[in-house]
């Protein structure tokens, strides 16, 4: 049975890697790519499309749950692999209808796929295993950091400007990634109980299958009210309430690291022409921070002495670090959209060094403040893991679609005093949920 679980974890990994792969790199350099079309007619907006996809996938949160309850959760993943697809595909040949219209269907797929992750690392996780299996499982994740914006920092290397070219070589390779991963998906495995108690149901399957899918139908359509009445009660609970604010500020520096501080480094004028191929290196070295945050703190938090507070305690001192040096290394205006480079003096003459310690540091507070938030979810709402999470994405990612819209129109230094004041309350409630959590276990003791 381990080893099934385990399985499972691993390629659940590989296949979020190689979306992910795609996704992100897209993400990351979509802003640019977009100022460099020779096409007069599109007039689509990176930041605009981020914030779209993170706003559908947000309110699509909501119904995920019953859209997972009804036709599980490999298959749902599946259809959301595919709609991702869908998304990088835009890039080869862009058009600013399709370049929206897939950002909605990947907001939906987003709701859907996280969703369902959530629902499966947790179906093969148990007590012991849950710190261990999400942090295999992000440090997987991140990984896809590495392999798209290592193309990126060789190929665009010394170029002001991405041809088209080179937009579609890219886009084509990222393409056939998230297929894969999408495929990939496929290969996940019934855990062994689930294929015991499912055997007779499967049997008798065989000769009634109408029977089954009209009973099932049936099922969804009276399940789909008491699954949004879970989510709703879920909603108001107070740990929900209080980790709430650790939520939203998860978006908002989600959507900071993942397209405005690529943005900011690829505008500042001081790294010349260096700075394109800069998005690309920043992608690799923020994946490390991620890489090594989630492995490390799936290890250690085995390690009663390592409490989770303590994970999310240095993950807001390694960000508030991270804001301070990039509020004094990079130009106020950097992340401005109408700016084609920055005007604005740095308080620092912008060093390279300094931009990419930031990306690892990112990357590294990020991890902190994912995995134990995964972690406690998991933990708390071990039964009810899918309603859970789903709320956790619907806060995360509608935080990340506000800061979408307003991240290249707001000065630099608003955006970061925004994440420090939101991320130091959201560290707080988090130590109260844990604190009654502890609380509640020294009295089930008793």
């Amino acid at each position: 049975m381990a080893d099934v679980r385990t399985y499972n974890v691993v390629v659940l990994g590989i296949g979020f890697l190689l979306i992910f792969t795609a996704f992100t790199t897209c993400g990351n350099i979509e802003q640019t790519v977009v100022k460099s079309l020779n096409n007069t007619t599109f007039i689509g907006s990176g930041y605009h499309s981020l914030g779209i996809i993170y706003g559908v996938f947000s309110f699509c949160n909501l119904l995920a749950p019953t859209i997972v309850a009804i036709i599980g959760p490999r298959f749902t993943m599946f259809l959301s692999g595919i709609l991702y697809s869908g998304y990088i595909a835009v890039f080869i040949i862009p058009s600013t209808w399709s370049f929206y219209l897939t950002s909605v269907l990947t907001g939906i797929g987003a709701a859907m796929l996280w969703t369902a992750q959530g629902n499966f690392l947790v179906e093969n996780s148990d007590v012991s295993t849950i710190n261990r299996n999400t942090g295999l499982f992000w440090a997987l994740l991140q990984c896809s950091m590495l392999f798209g914006n290592l193309y990126v920092y060789f190929d665009w290397k010394g170029k002001t400007d991405i041809s088209d070219k080179d937009r579609k070589i890219i886009f084509t390779a990222l393409l056939v990634i998230s297929v894969l991963g999408t495929v990939s998906f496929l290969f996940l495995r019934k855990a062994r109980e689930m294929e015991e108690a499912l055997s007779e149901e499967e049997c008798q399957s065989l000769l009634s299958t109408p029977l089954m899918y009209q009973q099932r139908a049936s099922s969804a359509v009276r399940e789909t009210k008491t699954d949004l009445k879970t989510t709703l009660e879920i909603f108001k609970t107070k740990t929900i309430l209080l980790l709430s604010f650790c939520m939203a500020y998860s978006g908002l520096e989600l959507s900071f690291y993942s397209g405005v501080y690529g943005t900011c480094i690829g505008a500042t004028t001081h790294f010349g022409v260096a700075a394109k191929s800069l998005i690309g290196i920043s992608g690799i070295v923020l994946g490390a921070g991620e890489i090594i945050g989630g492995g490390l703190f799936g290890l250690v938090l085995k390690n009663s002495r390592f409490r989770r507070t303590s994970v999310v305690f240095l993950g807001m001192v390694v960000h508030f670090l991270a804001f301070y040096l990039i509020f004094l290394n990079i130009p106020d205006d950097a992340p401005v959209i109408l700016n084609t480079s920055s005007q604005h003096t740095s308080y620092l003459t912008p060093s390279v060094s300094i931009a990419l310690l930031c990306s690892f540091l990112l990357g590294l507070g990020d991890s902190c403040f994912n995995t134990q938030l995964y972690s406690i979810l998991g933990q708390v709402y071990a039964e009810e893991s899918a309603p859970a999470f789903a709320i956790f994405k619907f806060i995360q990612s509608i935080f990340a679609a506000v800061a979408f819209f307003y991240g290249g129109y707001i000065l630099l230094t608003w955006q970061l005093l925004v994440m420090v004041i939101l991320g130091f309350i959201g560290t707080l409630c988090f130590f109260m949920v844990e604190r009654m959590q502890n609380v509640s276990a020294d009295t089930q003791e008793y």
